[in-house]
């Protein structure tokens, strides 16, 4: 095991023995097999992702310090656990998510063996564990968790909707995320009442050559 992943296990630890207050530790936990899979993951892929979920609609924030957390109340941590390449990474993050105050983990994984979201289940029981398949390919693997080791699961790409659905399991608790994601919804709704208005009031050919 080289240095760097070592630094990274005794990091882990070390957290989970800190004993931290719950507003200041990262709420959600999102891990993925590989850096190339940040586009999908997080932000900038051909749909939106999980970062832009918790920034630009529920208010969190990146918690990148353990020990310094930012002024936001809601945060998420990320880290790259590949569940083939570094087994004991990913292993050590899942045992000590709970412990590390997280309430949920959002996990990703690409490729025909996407194990990680379900690996990541198994230690981390019973945290709750939101899979994200990266790819179509992936989708079987990511949801083939047998009965009795329960694993949320989104459809193919769509780590935005982990991360609202991340953000209803903290509702139950937290009635300021619960407010802020009863906002973004009336904001959906609204913006398919004025498509509706729009379409029929201005007609077919109107409509479709504005700029919507």
């Amino acid at each position: 095991m080289t240095d760097t992943l070592t630094d990274l296990i005794d990091r882990l630890h070390r957290e989970a023995k800190q004993d931290r207050p719950a507003a200041e530790t990262p709420d959600v936990g999102i891990v993925m097999g590989s850096d190339s899979d940040l586009k999908v993951m997080l932000t900038g892929g051909p749909r939106r992702g999980a970062y832009d979920a918790f920034v630009e609609e529920l208010g969190f924030a990146e918690q990148t310090d353990f020990e310094d957390p930012p002024a936001e109340r809601f945060t998420f941590e990320t880290y790259v656990t590949s569940a083939h390449r570094t087994p004991d990474l990913m292993r050590a993050y899942a045992r000590t998510a709970e412990d590390r105050g997280l309430e949920v983990v959002i996990a990703g994984a690409g490729g025909k063996s996407a194990d990680l979201p379900n690996m990541t289940a198994s230690y981390a029981y019973p945290l709750p564990v939101i899979g994200v398949p990266v790819q179509e390919k992936s989708v079987d693997s990511v949801i083939g968790m047998p009965a009795g080791a329960p694993l949320v699961a989104v459809d193919a790409g769509k780590s935005f909707n982990a991360a609202l659905a991340a953000g209803q399991m903290l509702a139950r608790q937290y009635p300021a995320v619960r407010d802020r994601l009863v906002a973004y919804h009336e904001g959906l709704q609204s913006g398919v009442g004025d498509s509706s208005r729009r379409l029929h009031d201005e007609g077919v050919e109107s409509y479709s050559a504005s700029d919507r």
